[in-house]
């Protein structure tokens, strides 16, 4: 009985990130046997690869390096050869972990090529900023008062000082569920809370809370904040007071209050309530106004990453942020821990060499900070991360430095929640 072959056209199955590459990434699930029709040439796949997962394209000898984007993610350990599925050592140990219904290559044939990498003085060129349009597009936004700018959005925030006060926050903002339906001009009643600051001991990234607590207090989707606090954690709104008063972090120009918790806490629910319900009419009378898209501050910030961020939704983040760049306004690429490995790539168009050196010494801190607590960047990628197909750190970032479109040029780096003043 003659054995039928599934045969696949490559572009049905599979996506190169960039020419020259010699892998590619599967686009859906592709069984062992599976034969690959690619131009003129056709191979089976070694074994059942899984989507997001990579393959070979061509013939990569011992010692070469494994491409996507162009740039180098790990060394060949053998010859490997057209349609074999490409794996380290640690997407075998999170497959195995898995339930999973086929069999896994024996043995790993790549490992994990992460370089270090050496600003070239002599070759360094300045780059280009692409090119800005003549006259601004315009949106629709809330005009702060003072150097605030302009919000997208027209929030009142409860902003847990510390972690002790975070369920606070949040019964605070349930109470206040339908301010978005009842005041056409209030996008809704939201906490902000996080993890640090509960207990005694002072964090060692206190700096880091602080500015953070602040740039929310200040940011332009705020119209008005109520900071909440117990005063037992090892912060209070005083620190936060005292932190703002000795920067440049007016409080002048947005309605705001501090309120120190009580014991009672229905008691002290019900005075948060009070606060807020009387600053309702007064943000709901904040109306939006046409404004230049010279006024938009872009974060792009990590989400979920998988194999296709790279080819999809980062690549379309990063072309949002060159046109508003373009119209005059800023974007901020903020994820530097998850650029290692990129350095290359986004050193491509950089302002100045001063500017690349710094961001390279935030990689550096980065990485001195991780060993500081016993662990590195390479362990960056979750188990969830490796099993949509991102091996390690280098491909993760590779992926991740899409969020800068090619023509954008890197102008500057500010430290962790340090305001965007350019």
């Amino acid at each position: 009985m003659a054995v039928r072959t599934d045969i696949r056209d490559f572009h049905e199955v599979g996506r190169i990130p960039a020419a020259g590459d010699n892998v590619a990434i599967a686009t859906r699930r592709l069984e062992a046997g599976t034969v690959i029709a690619y131009g003129d040439r056709r191979w089976p796949l070694s074994h059942t690869v899984l989507e997001g997962h990579r393959f070979a394209l061509q013939s990569i000898r011992a010692g070469e390096p494994l491409l996507s984007w162009g740039l180098a993610f790990g060394l060949a350990i053998r010859d490997l050869s057209p349609g074999e599925y490409v794996c380290n050592e640690k997407i075998l140990k999170v497959l195995a972990e898995r339930d999973i219904d086929f069999p896994l290559p024996p043995q790993a044939n790549f490992r994990d090529q992460i370089k270090s990498y050496e600003l070239d003085r002599k070759s360094f060129r300045p780059g280009q900023q692409v090119s800005r349009v003549e006259v601004p597009a315009t949106f629709e936004g809330y005009r702060r008062a003072g150097a605030r700018g302009v919000g997208t959005r027209n929030f009142i925030i409860i902003l847990a000082t510390t972690s002790d006060a975070a369920a606070f926050a949040e019964s605070v903002a349930s109470r206040f569920k339908d301010a978005a339906d009842t005041y056409g001009n209030i996008d809704g009643v939201v906490a902000v809370t996080h993890t640090e600051g509960g207990g005694g001991r002072q964090p060692n990234n206190l700096a880091f809370v602080l500015r953070t607590l602040a740039g929310f207090m200040l940011h332009a989707n705020v119209g008005a904040v109520l900071a909440v606090d117990y005063g037992t954690g090892s912060f209070s709104n005083n620190s936060l007071q005292d932190f703002m008063a000795s920067g440049d972090y007016s409080l002048d120009d947005v309605t705001h209050a501090f309120m120190g918790l009580g014991a009672d806490r229905e008691t002290e629910i019900e005075r948060a309530v009070g606060i807020v319900r009387e600053w309702l009419p007064q943000v709901d009378s904040q109306h939006r106004s046409v404004e230049s898209v010279a006024n938009l501050r872009l974060a792009l910030q990590c989400g979920g990453s998988d194999a296709f961020s790279g080819i999809s939704g980062n690549p379309l983040a990063g072309w949002v942020a060159k046109e508003v760049i373009r119209n005059g306004g800023s974007a901020n690429l903020a994820e530097t821990d998850e650029l290692i490995g990129a350095e290359s790539y986004v050193l491509e168009n950089v302002r100045d060499e001063v500017t690349a050196r710094r961001f390279l010494d935030k990689i550096a801190e980065f990485k001195a900070r991780a060993a500081n607590h016993g662990t590195s960047a390479e362990g960056n990628p979750s188990g969830g991360n490796n099993y949509r197909g991102l091996y390690n750190i280098a491909l993760k970032s590779i992926g991740a430095a899409r969020k800068r479109d090619p023509q954008v040029r890197l102008d500057f780096v500010i430290d962790y929640a340090e305001p965007m003043r350019e």
